[in-house]
């Protein structure tokens, strides 16, 4: 996919049907008010995207983690049940992202020897794409790890000096016309 169809998932003119000028703003009209875009004279499509992170963590931590041993309890699995909720919360928590209909959601985990690796793959059949919903996705899932893990991670002043989330990005993004 070309970087113009990618840019007019989420931006697009008034009409909703062209991508927007480089210097048009599509959340706000001509007095600043914010708004949403009017996806509405778009074409359905099929829609694929992949998003991925990673969480950095203590070698005891991830073989805890590994040996199914977090007070917590099972970390991967409470991760993927936060993921698959936040593809679905995603237009509740940022501001004019439309609410899309998901078909599925795939998360994957690699776990290595200093950190865990979040996969995630959101597809939708509608008017707009569903990157946000993967890195949605991803840093609610890796969030969901960091909580799970926490205690064993923290120093003795209760701060986390290595544990981090890096990395996040959007690895692919597909979009077919339905009927083609």
């Amino acid at each position: 996919m070309s970087e113009e169809e990618g840019s007019a998932d989420r931006g697009t003119d008034g009409a909703g049907a062209e991508p927007a000028g480089a210097d048009a703003l599509t959340h706000t009209d001509d007095a600043g008010d914010v708004q949403m875009v009017d996806v509405g004279a778009k074409p359905d499509s099929s829609r694929r995207a992949v998003a991925r992170g990673e969480i950095r963590l203590a070698p005891e931590t991830i073989d805890a983690v590994e040996a199914d041993a977090v007070e917590k309890g099972d970390v991967l699995a409470t991760a993927r049940i936060g993921a698959v909720q936040a593809v679905k919360h995603t237009w509740e928590t940022i501001p004019m992202c439309h609410q899309i209909p998901i078909t599925n959601v795939d998360t994957e985990f690699a776990v290595g020897d200093d950190g865990i690796e979040l996969t995630v793959a959101v597809e939708t059949t509608g008017k707009t794409g569903c990157e946000m919903e993967a890195l949605e996705g991803v840093t609610t899932g890796l969030n969901t790890v960091w909580d799970m893990v926490k205690a064993a991670e923290k120093d003795a002043d209760g701060g986390y000096p290595d544990t981090r989330i890096s990395d996040v990005e959007v690895v692919e993004k597909r979009k077919e016309t339905v009927g083609e």
